[in-house]
């Protein structure tokens, strides 16, 4: 289909003829090889943007021809043309250094490093993104930077020099955290997680991977939020929290947008250390201050709202179990878990409110009403709408499920 605002740029084309108006047309044909070239046709951007780059010579505009030299170059890369794009690119960058433009000149050599990389050659592409970051800095592009730094130190990584590794992508996961850009702090805090790791230092590796959790937030980026729980779930392990390292192998498998590799890196991780995962859940709960507990709890519920019926009731039936057996903290937790799932979105909300009315009422009449009295204590310390919201689903699942019991 086509793009509206490409019909725009092209209908602006033939007002704009090269032959008359040679500025405006390079500039038009700029805007619709880069609109094409973001929209993933690369091959339709190639035309517009090497006319763009022509124009823009030919008419004497140095700097716009290196930005549409940039551009074409991105657009090679992206068809699949890496020698053409290597040129054009190196090209771009010797004209803007000599233009006296660093942070377009870093912009060009950041992407060169890219193509290098793409073609076997991991020292050329460390030396041109080590130029760009440097000319990003100078230019006060601390997002850029820390870009660059990232591209750097997980080549670096992969080439086996680890500590050199850790001091770019600690540096890179700084830049971006002081640029505002939380998706780009937890790339590099994840990548600084997996040099950790290699450095068999697991439990900075944990610090890391929990800090880029706070970046790629499961709602937003799931494929990347799986990636990392994965990771962490490997710190877990290599620091000899098994508990914790299976949850968040379980938390991994949970999203929908989980890649292949993470799936087969969360399932190998349970393998080695098969276990109930409300008794992991427990564990973990026992193991750490209240503060704590509501964000263990809060991952736990998410996943089980995502979950099939039966995964979802076997969770919250196990965790049910657990308070019966956790006399000084049952009605904290009872708490910290209708706190939970409070924040859940409504239809969210409806399915775990049920898990908790069927798992109690399919308990022996002793344990059901022991059970009852906890969760109603701990509804009770909510405000008043909060309360009654809890008390009506409550009640609405159970009499649903043909039982008499009534919460109040």
């Amino acid at each position: 289909m086509p793009l509206p605002e490409a019909e725009v740029l092209t209908e602006r084309l033939t007002r704009y003829p090269a032959d008359g108006y040679p500025v405006q047309h390079a500039t038009t044909q700029f805007h619709l090889g880069s609109l094409l070239l973001q929209s993933g046709d690369s091959e339709g951007a190639l035309p517009a943007l090497t006319a763009a780059r022509d124009l823009f010579g030919t008419s004497g505009m140095r700097l716009e021809q290196a930005k549409a030299t940039v551009m074409f170059g991105i657009a090679l890369r992206a068809a699949d043309q890496p020698e053409r794009a290597a040129a054009a690119l190196s090209s771009a960058r010797a004209a803007l250094a000599e233009l006296g433009q660093p942070a377009e000149e870093a912009a060009a050599s950041y992407n060169l490093g890219l193509v290098l990389n793409d073609g076997g050659d991991p020292s050329a592409a460390r030396a041109a993104w080590s130029h760009a970051r440097h000319l990003f800095l100078t230019a006060r592009y601390p997002a850029q930077a820390s870009a660059a730094a990232r591209e750097e130190g997980a080549s670096l990584l992969a080439g086996g020099e680890v500590e050199a590794a850790v001091v770019l992508l600690a540096q890179a996961t700084e830049l971006a955290q002081t640029a505002g850009d939380p998706a780009g702090a937890g790339a590099a805090a994840n990548a600084l997680g997996l040099a950790h790791l290699a450095a068999q230092r697991p439990a900075d590796a944990v610090t890391a991977l929990r800090s880029a959790l706070g970046g790629l937030p499961r709602s937003v980026r799931p494929g990347d939020n799986a990636m990392v729980k994965a990771n962490l779930g490997l710190a877990y392990e290599q620091i000899g929290d098994g508990p914790r390292a299976r949850l968040a192998a379980r938390q991994a498998l949970a999203l929908a947008g989980a890649p292949a590799a993470v799936r087969a890196q969360a399932e190998q991780l349970l393998a080695r250390a098969p276990a109930d995962a409300a008794a992991d859940l427990l564990a973990v709960l026992d193991a750490v201050p209240r503060d704590e507990w509501l964000g263990a709890l809060r991952e736990e519920v998410l996943r089980a709202a995502d979950a099939p019926n039966r995964t979802r009731r076997e969770l919250v039936g196990g965790f049910l179990n657990g308070l019966l057996t956790r006399a000084g903290t049952s009605y904290d937790l009872a708490e910290t878990l209708l706190q939970a799932v409070l924040e859940l979105p409504p239809r969210a909300y409806e399915l775990l409110v049920s898990a908790v009315a069927a798992s109690c009422a399919d308990r022996p009449g002793e344990d059901a009403a022991r059970l009852q009295a906890i969760i109603s204590s701990a509804m009770a310390r909510f405000a008043i709408p909060q309360w009654q919201r809890l008390a009506t689903t409550l009640n609405h699942a159970t009499r649903a499920a043909g039982q008499p019991v009534t919460w109040t």
